[in-house]
């Protein structure tokens, strides 16, 4: 079996597998393939990949020759898929919601597509969760960045000349990359609020030292795995109304709030961001997909009512060794659940299968892109 490793579109920095996993991979009978400067940009030169037992490949036409997989991080490019064999699985971030013609292309191309933010969330399926592993270093890296560009310390400080108070952080959604900045946000000092519309996630904030901001909207917002689900007009506006007292009151914001497959909910109005003090920060996570700010300008920093407003976009990108060695153990895992007596092998009654595959033998084979695909059509 062999699993080719391409290189990614010009500016991103990550790689789908790295050579401590290459090895891995190798050992247990799998040939690897890697394109030749794949993995420069996250720090892993060829010479690397060399030593793990890799063959670098000079062109993608080398590459993928009889490839029975391709990872990556990204979509492939039409050439990627086209010098696939049908019947070839292709794995990485996908994003199949709400894009039902890409999803056409791939079942086009008679390829096994498998989206690494489909996984189930479920207990059998956590090392393989793509999501939450990028996930967690945005949270981190969101921080770091809110820190650099707000003029003020985090922590408390007593010094001769008197006493500096702590920065107010306040932390909207608290899935993976929000725990993740109200860990590190506490960790740097500052007094770190909050606030999710998910009620089950108040043990997780309170356990990180952080105040859970409440507010009545009339039903949990907990989708299915644990996701955020969108709410209603009358919800969202009383939650705006809400946020604009806490806001004001904050040194810097962070907003983690997406649900899958639709526009980021906008959760920072302009007369939000009017209410902030000037200096203040707001770090949007949520940029790729619109902005949880009203003011977000995506892949920019602006300053907005004296307000730094960064609508980073790939940030998970911006630490691309890490990145890629949490990423390429996912991929490992996924691997392994897939690969029976050296061969891939799809059995569609196995939850995970099931939930990640986007497409199998000429077909849409995932449930949700299924439902909108008819949808669309009626």
């Amino acid at each position: 079996m062999i699993v080719a490793v391409a290189r990614e579109a010009a500016g991103e920095n990550r790689v789908a597998l790295v050579p401590e996993t290459v090895a891995r991979l190798i050992k247990s009978g799998v040939i690897v393939r890697v394109e030749r400067d794949a993995g420069i940009g996250a720090s892993f030169p060829d010479q690397f990949y060399e030593s793990a037992g890799a063959q670098i490949a000079p062109t993608k036409a080398a590459l993928l020759k009889d490839a029975d997989a391709l990872v990556k991080l990204g979509r492939p490019s039409d050439e990627e898929l086209g010098a696939l064999s049908k019947g070839a699985a292709v794995i990485g971030f996908l994003s199949p919601l709400g894009a039902p013609q890409y999803v056409e292309r791939l079942s086009k191309h008679g390829v096994t597509a498998l989206s690494m933010d489909a996984i189930p969330r479920i207990t059998r399926a956590q090392s393989m969760d793509a999501l939450s592993s990028q996930s967690n270093i945005a949270g981190y890296k969101a921080v770091l960045l809110a820190a650099s560009a707000l003029p003020k310390f985090f922590p408390m400080l007593t010094t001769a000349a008197g006493t500096i108070p702590p920065a107010k952080v306040l932390i909207l959604g608290a899935g993976v990359a929000g725990l993740q900045a109200i860990a590190t946000a506490r960790r740097l000092g500052a007094v770190v609020s909050a606030y999710d519309t998910r009620a089950a996630v108040k043990e997780q904030v309170q356990s990180l030292g952080a105040t859970f901001l409440e507010i009545d909207l009339g039903a949990d917002a907990e989708g299915a795995g644990g996701y955020a689900k969108e709410l209603s007009a009358e919800q969202i506006e009383t939650q705006r109304r809400f946020m604009v007292e806490h806001i004001g009151a904050s040194d810097v914001v962070i907003t983690t709030a997406l649900v899958p497959g639709r526009p980021a909910p906008r959760l920072i109005t302009a007369e939000a961001v009017r209410a902030m003090r000037p200096g203040s920060v707001i770090v949007d996570l949520a940029a790729e997909a619109g902005g949880n700010c009203e003011l977000t300008q995506p892949a920019r920093t602006a300053v907005v009512e004296d307000v730094t407003i960064i609508g980073v976009t790939n940030l998970a990108g911006s630490m691309p060794y890490h990145a890629s060695q949490l990423y390429s153990r996912n991929v490992f895992t996924l691997l392994q659940h897939l690969i029976k007596d050296g061969k891939l092998n799809f059995d569609f009654a196995d939850e995970i299968t099931k939930g990640t595959a986007i497409t199998h033998g000429g077909e849409v084979t995932h449930e949700p892109t299924l439902a909108q695909r008819a949808a669309a059509v009626t």
